[in-house]
This record gives structure tokens, sequence and C-alpha cells, in this order.
């Protein structure tokens, strides 16, 4: 009888065991690597005020995750890509990780968007659940210096994205350097970054910078400002809508400074919104031209009409697609089930990760960013145009 009753008890506490794993996410088939389903996660602003980067961000990952799918998967394993709307608000991104990880099981987080947003996520799903955010878009120096556990990134850091700026116009002859920025954090660190780099390659070079409320519209205000500081160059760190509005204001008040950007700059959104003001603007990106004649940019272009019917083929459906792919080839790499931990060790040995739409990624146990290289980008003829190929930026102090 006793030994019944031990036996029962086991056996109950075994069940109560598991239904607790199960409803903490811990104990289902996707944290334990499902053998048919790879289960994975986002979240990325669909709406607010840069829902105009998180929806095509997200047709150019699912396109490319589908056109996977739709060849066997990974090693057999098809892709689940749970997406949910973080409204690039850091307190509700919170939220969305916890419903991610807790209700839906996800083993990794990819391809997810904003940089204070994913931050926020960190204490929770990086230290807590030990869940990786792989190939986030967004970031600063201090998520990959020192390496972080399970984080692991493809984006050039916008720090290196300044660096590129300051010595790119330093090196283009200008001497006075106005830089205009949005007023957050993520913007001005960025923008701090250009005079450095600036005076590693010319020491004389000034540089200012002019701080705008972020969401502005009304340029008029700005341009005027620009204008009596009377820059060779401008360097824009802001929005691409709001970049638009800097440059159909200048346009209509007759400045001509040459305007360099970083990446959020060079968008199909800001040909859209400035138009013929967008003519000659310079900036810097973190993929190949989506108009370039490459292979691997028309199998991307091929797939995007194909699944994603509406969405342009640009730059941050582009961006999508190649973390999406980052995420493919090295997943592909693991003998097993695909779990966190898994995932994790098979970033830790990914060499030579070559997208063909990026630079190529090398990662190991204390290096978790991919890349720092940048490519120069120029509008021409209402379109933006490639400048030769992939360059490292000058190393940071």
């Amino acid at each position: 009888m006793r030994r019944r009753t031990t036996r029962s008890l086991i056996a109950a506490a075994a069940v109560l065991l598991a239904l607790v794993a199960s409803a903490c996410g811990t104990g289902g088939p996707s944290a334990a690597g499902d053998d048919k389903v790879i289960k994975i996660g986002a979240w990325i602003p669909l709406t607010g005020a840069l829902a105009s980067f998180g929806i095509p961000e997200r047709a150019g990952a699912d396109a490319y995750f589908k056109s996977v799918n739709a060849s066997g998967g990974i090693n057999g394993r098809k892709i689940d890509w749970i997406v949910k709307d973080s409204a690039y608000d850091p307190q509700q991104t919170v939220q969305v990780a916890r419903r991610l990880v807790d209700q839906d099981g996800v083993v990794a987080i990819v391809a997810a968007n904003g940089t204070s947003q994913s931050q926020a996520t960190f204490p929770f799903v990086l230290e807590q659940r030990k869940v990786p955010v792989l190939m986030p878009l967004g970031g600063d120096a201090s998520w990959y210096e020192p390496a972080r556990d399970g984080l692991f990134g493809l984006q050039t850091l916008y720090e290196d994205q300044a660096a590129a700026l300051g010595d790119w116009v330093a090196r283009d002859g200008a001497k006075e350097v106005l830089v205009v920025h949005s007023d957050p954090a993520a913007f001005v660190n960025v923008a701090k970054g250009i005079a450095p780099a600036a005076h590693k390659t010319d020491p004389s070079v000034r540089v200012k910078r002019l701080s705008v409320k972020f969401q502005t519209t009304d340029y008029s205000p700005v341009i005027s400002k620009v204008k009596a500081a009377k820059p060779d160059a401008v360097v824009l760190i802001l929005a691409s809508a709001e970049a638009a509005s800097y440059l159909k204001e200048a346009r209509l008040q007759g400045l001509s400074t040459p305007a360099y950007g970083y990446a959020p700059v060079a968008a199909q959104s800001t040909l859209t919104l400035a138009g013929r003001a967008a003519e000659g603007v310079k900036a810097v990106q973190l993929v190949k031209s989506p108009n370039d004649d490459d292979p691997a940019i028309e199998e991307f272009r091929t797939a995007m009409a194909k699944y994603e019917r509406g969405q342009p083929a640009d730059f941050i459906t582009l961006w999508g697609w190649a973390a999406a792919k980052a995420f493919v080839e090295i997943a592909r790499t693991i003998d097993g089930p695909v779990t966190s931990e898994s995932l994790t060790a098979a970033y830790q040995k990914a060499k030579a990760v070559d997208t063909g739409v990026g630079p190529v990624l090398n990662y190991s146990k204390d290096k978790h960013l991919g890349t720092r290289d940048v490519q120069k980008v120029v509008v021409r003829d209402g379109r933006w145009e490639s400048q030769g190929d992939f360059f490292t930026p000058p190393v940071r102090d």
C-alpha cells in the first residue's frame, strides 16, 4: 500500500511539475526543440510613429521565411515567426516580450526592431528566461562591448555609422559641418559620434549640432537656423519622414548645402516623401541597394513580388530579409533540436555567414556583433545607388 501511495505521489508530482513548466513557457515543444516547427518571435512597430519602418521590415523577413518554408524549412522544420506590435514603445514592448516567451513559447527573438524598446526587454528575455535575441535592428555599443550572453547582431552600430559619416564629410572637403538630429538619446548618441571621426580625418573640421524635437513636421525654422550657421555640409540623424521634411523645406528656401545621412535616412520613404528634393543626398547603408543587378538581390525582389505583394522592395525590406536569411543560415548548422541553447551555441561558432545582400558576418564567444561594415549610397535620378562595396569605418575612440 505504501509503495502504491509513493508511486502515485511521484506520478502526481511529475504531472504537476510538467503543468507548471508548461504554464511558465519552459516545458513546451518549442522550448525543448520541436521536431516539425521552430517557433521564433519579434517585436516590431506596426503602428505609431515608426510603423513606416516596421511594416516593410516585417514584410522582408516574412518573405524570406515563407520562401524557406516553401522549400522544406530548416532541416525539415518549418519556421513559425510570431510578430507582435511594439508601437515603438518600451513599456508595451516588455509586455509583448512576456507574451512571446511565456505564452507563445518562442526559442528566440529574431529581427526585432528598436533600440530602447529591445533594451527594455533584456532583464526578462536575456537574463531571466535565457532566450536569445538574434539579429535585432537597433542597438548601441553597450550591447556588444563587452559581449552579452544571448545577444547577437548583424547591424553595424549607429556609432560606427557616425564614424563613417564623419570621415566621409571630412574627405569630401567640408570644414564647417552641422549635425541636425532629433532630441531623443538614441539620436543624440549618434550625432555625438560625427565630430571625433571628422577630426581624426581632418583636425581642422569644425562640427556643431542642432537638436530638433522628435516628430517635428514644420522644418521652416530649422532651415533658417541651418542657413544662419552657413555649414559646408549637413549630416541628418533623423527618422526618414523628418529627413524628408528637412530636404523639402531646404529646397523651398534655396538651401543647397550637401546633405548626408545614416542608414534610417537611406530609405525609399525618404525619396517618396521628399521627391526631387532628395536628389544628391548621400548616406551610409547596412545592405546593398535593392536596385542592384545581383543574383542575391534578384532573389529578394522575386520573393517580395511572390509573397509580399504591395510592399516595396526597398532598403528596409532588404534589412528584414538579411536578418531572416542570416538566422536561417546559422540555424541550419544545428545538428539536433533547435533550442535557445543550441541557437546560442551555433552563433558563437558562426563564421563567414554570407547573405549575399549584406556584409559577411563573423561571430565568436567574445564577439557578438557580426560586422562593422557599411556601404555608401547616393540618390541619383530618384533612386538610391550604391557607391563601391562595403567598407569598414575608422575605429571609434
